[in-house]
């Protein structure tokens, strides 16, 4: 039977003379970046060669006041994939379909939207990918 090591170490892992890749893991906790606006929060984490945002929506968020004005763009160019954790938010595309998304949902959400908090509680995103401030 093999060794066992803690994830999120350095040290090589051997199962009957095989070296096997590391495990990791990191918490929001402790993110490697930090944005904060007025209406949102972005935590960022890298992990295994992919970056990992935790977006915080607050009640009156919307891209279009918030974002638009120091983008330069119309809409959101960003590629969003991810998993709703709370909250709702609806979505409208450059050519005018609309969806909500509410916790638990996975959302794929391509160029070219604007979007916006629905009521008045949070909406969290855990964006995979290229994760945009969105703030």
């Amino acid at each position: 039977m093999g060794s066992v090591m803690q994830a999120n170490t350095s040290t090589p892992m051997y199962v009957q003379g095989v070296l096997m890749a590391n495990m990791s893991k990191r918490s929001f906790a402790a993110p490697d970046d930090v944005m904060k606006a007025e209406r949102s929060v972005t935590n960022i984490i890298k992990l295994g060669g992919r970056t990992v945002a935790m977006i915080t929506f607050n009640p009156g968020w919307q891209w279009s006041k918030d974002v638009k004005p120091t983008v330069g763009t119309s809409l959101c160019m960003k590629h969003h994939f991810g998993y709703a954790m709370s909250g709702k938010m609806r979505i409208r595309m450059d050519n005018g379909t609309e969806a909500e998304y509410n916790a638990g949902d996975l959302v794929d959400i391509p160029p070219g939207h604007d979007g916006w908090v629905v009521g008045n509680q949070p909406a969290v995103l855990l964006d995979i990918g290229d994760p945009c401030s969105c703030g």
